[in-house]
C-alpha cells in the first residue's frame, strides 16, 4: 500500500510538473504569436554593459548587487491612475507606464504629465491597442507615432520603451521599432487582473510569482487592481525587494531598439 502511494505520489508530481511546462509554453505562444520569440533577460543587460558606467540615471540603485523588481502599469492613464499615482508617492516607488493613446492620453494628460513631473518612466502600449502582428506596416508605424508624439509633446522626453498590445510581436514588429528607437518589453509576472476584481487574488498571484529582476504586468483601468497595489509593494518590499523602473533594472545597460525584454 506504501508503494502504491508513493507511485501516485510522483505520478502525481510529474503532472504538475507537465502542467505547469505546458501552461509557460503557452504564455510563450500567447505573447509572441509565433515559437520563436527570442527575448533578454534585464541581467543580460547589465552584464554585457561597461562595468564603469554610471547607474541609471533615475536614482542610484544598482540593480547588480540590489534585489530589484518592476512595477509596470498598461493600458492607463485612467480614472484610477490619480489615486495609484498617490499609492506610489506615499510608499517612494516609481512605476513604468506603458499609456494608451485613443481615450487615455488624450483624456487625462495632466496625468501624463504628472506621471514623468514624479519620477516614472512614461512609455507606449500604442495608440488603439491594434494587435500588431495582424496590421501592415504602415499601421504598425502610426500606432506607435502617435502616442510617441502625444508624450513627447507632455512630458518633453521621447519614449524609448514600447509595449506591444498582449505581447504579440514579430519580425516586422521589431523592424519598425528599431526605425522607430523603441525596445520592446513583455512581462514575467502577471495577475491576470484583466480577468478579476478581486484585489486579493490579484496580490497573491504577484506574490507568487514575483522573483529578482522580475517585471510585473498590472493594468490601472481595472478596479480590483490599484486597491491591490500597497499590499502587493509592503509585502514585496518585506521580502527584500527594491522598486525601480525598466530603465534602472537594466542598468548600468539600455534597451537596444528592435529588442524584446522580458
Amino acid at each position: 500500500m506504501l508503494s502504491l502511494t508513493r507511485k501516485m505520489t510522483k505520478t502525481g508530481t510529474r503532472l504538475r510538473a507537465l502542467a505547469t511546462f505546458t501552461a509557460a509554453a503557452s504564455l510563450t505562444l500567447a505573447l509572441s504569436g509565433c515559437t520563436k520569440l527570442e527575448t533578454e533577460s534585464p541581467s543580460s543587460v547589465r552584464n554585457a554593459a561597461d562595468t564603469q558606467a554610471r547607474p541609471a540615471s533615475l536614482g542610484t540603485v544598482d540593480c547588480a548587487h540590489t534585489k530589484c523588481i518592476a512595477l509596470t502599469f498598461d493600458a492607463g492613464p485612467s480614472e484610477n491612475s490619480a489615486r495609484l499615482l498617490d499609492i506610489l508617492k506615499e510608499k517612494q516607488v516609481p512605476a513604468t507606464f506603458f499609456l494608451l493613446g485613443k481615450r487615455h492620453i488624450d483624456t487625462y494628460p495632466e496625468l501624463v504629465e504628472r506621471m514623468a513631473d514624479e519620477g516614472h518612466e512614461v512609455a507606449s502600449h500604442t495608440w488603439t491597442h491594434k494587435i500588431l502582428t495582424d496590421a501592415d506596416p504602415d499601421e504598425i508605424r502610426d500606432e506607435l507615432e502617435r502616442p510617441n508624439k502625444e508624450i513627447e509633446r507632455l512630458t518633453g522626453k521621447r519614449p524609448t520603451l514600447m509595449r506591444p498590445p498582449q505581447g504579440r510581436t514579430d519580425g516586422t514588429v521589431h523592424d519598425i521599432c528599431r526605425e522607430l528607437g523603441l525596445a520592446e518589453v513583455l512581462w514575467s509576472v502577471t495577475a491576470k487582473d484583466y480577468k478579476t476584481n478581486d484585489s486579493d487574488l490579484i496580490t497573491e498571484r504577484v506574490l507568487d510569482q514575483s522573483s529578482r529582476d522580475g517585471i510585473i504586468l498590472l493594468h490601472d483601468i481595472y478596479d480590483g487592481t490599484v486597491p491591490a497595489v500597497p499590499g502587493i509593494i509592503d509585502a514585496l518590499k518585506k521580502r527584500g525587494y527594491v522598486f525601480v523602473t525598466v530603465p534602472q533594472l537594466m542598468a548600468p545597460g539600455k534597451a537596444e531598439p528592435g529588442k524584446v525584454y522580458r
